[in-house]
């Protein structure tokens, strides 16, 4: 569960991780209001879940309360868009208004999950600031990595490797590694996937700060963290991910023309790639799960055809809880429901499926059987090429 920056920096706060001064705000009177109080400069930040918010004209620095106004009402309701949020970009209803600092430098830190080698990735650079993607991609050298055990925790050798890699002053260091020391008991505390910050800036007074903190909670480790699930924004979620939710659907919104209604997550994978391997493209991911009924299946195809993309859709089913028989009569009975406008191409494996396969044949709908995952797929990527 992603939560906004200036959530994030709540729980920095929390853990005594520097940040500026500032308050939230959603409208342009208020802001300014924060402004005078903070004193100017300030920072009007837009809050969605999306990096490159600068680049996107969703930040902006004031130096007068008619700034201030001017730059609220101008980030408060825009569609942002930047290279996370895709074409649609994502609609700012908050603003975080934040105190001027000076900058003497911009670094880059973050501590990731590495599950390849089950350690805890501290990941930096000297290079912090918006560009931290073209650093990575064209001088990769120049980010540092440092590992550790999990069981054993962060230690001072750890902080040092970060410290002189990034090639800090000794003024500096000593801040920097209390800095990096409390932003990894945050990680482990808060059971991250994630947590970012670019910038960390070394100010004009050589301390050191936190100008921007994205975190990632794992959503498994939800049920550990009341205070996180409080901070949810559902004006956040994918409207077709938050409607599946309602109906206990695991849905999954992508770009393809070919809708999926498969049960099991991993079935539902190896659907996706052989749609592409048949020259498709899968445009959600949906696993309806072993108990699946009538009103399932309906509410899936409902939001599957929401997306104007889909051309077609593929149900591929194993039968093992959820009987092929008992899929075959509600994909009859949803598909007569909801008027269905696009070709549907049905694989099913499993108990009663002959009985399932006769239930579709004689429906009178336009339903077409496969034989196997491979002709399903074949037939599916020609109905919609």
């Amino acid at each position: 569960m992603k939560i906004h920056e200036y959530q994030a920096k709540g729980l920095f706060r929390q853990y005594n991780v520097p940040v500026p001064n500032g308050n939230v705000s959603t409208n342009s009177d208020e802001a300014a209001k924060i402004a005078e109080q903070l004193g100017l400069p300030v920072a009007v930040k837009a809050q969605v879940h999306a990096g490159g918010r600068g680049k996107g004209g969703g930040v902006r620095v004031a130096k007068t309360l008619k700034e201030v106004v001017e730059a609220a009402d101008a980030i408060l309701g825009m569609s942002l868009v930047t290279k996370q949020t895709g074409s649609e970009g994502k609609k700012v209803s908050k603003v975080l208004v934040e105190q001027g600092v000076t900058i003497k430098k911009e670094l880059y830190l973050s501590i990731v999950p590495d599950r390849e080698t089950a350690t805890v990735t501290i990941v930096a650079s000297q290079d912090g600031g918006m560009n931290i993607e073209e650093v990575a991609e064209k001088t990769p050298e120049r980010i540092i990595k440092v590992s550790v055990n999990p069981l054993t925790g962060i230690k001072g050798y750890h902080l040092n490797q970060v410290a002189f890699g990034l090639e800090l002053e000794p003024a500096i260091r000593k801040p920097f590694s209390a800095l990096l020391k409390n932003l990894y008991a945050l990680f482990v505390d808060y059971d991250c996937s994630m947590v970012e910050i670019n910038p960390l800036i070394i100010t004009g007074e050589n301390t050191v700060m936190a100008l921007d903190a994205k975190m990632d909670i794992d959503s498994n480790a939800l049920f550990r963290h009341p205070d996180v699930v409080t901070m949810h924004d559902p004006d956040e979620d994918d409207p077709k991910e938050a409607e599946a939710a309602k109906y206990n659907l695991n849905y999954i919104n992508l770009d393809g023309n070919v809708g999926n209604m498969v049960n099991g997550a991993g079935l539902a994978m190896a659907t996706m790639d052989i749609i592409k391997q048949a020259g498709a493209s899968p445009a959600n991911f949906l696993d309806v799960g072993g108990g699946a009924n009538a009103e399932m299946v309906e509410n899936g195809f409902r939001i599957i055809l929401s997306d104007p993309n889909v051309k077609g859709i593929l149900i591929n089913i194993f039968g093992g809880i959820l009987r092929c028989d008992v899929l075959a009569s509600g994909v009859v009975q949803a598909a007569k429901k909801i008027q269905l406008s696009v070709p549907v191409v049905v694989r099913m494996e499993g108990t009663n499926v002959e009985e399932g396969r006769r239930i579709l044949a004689e429906s009178g709908l336009a339903l077409i059987n496969a034989t196997d995952l491979a002709d399903a797929a074949k037939k599916v990527a020609e109905l919609v090429s």
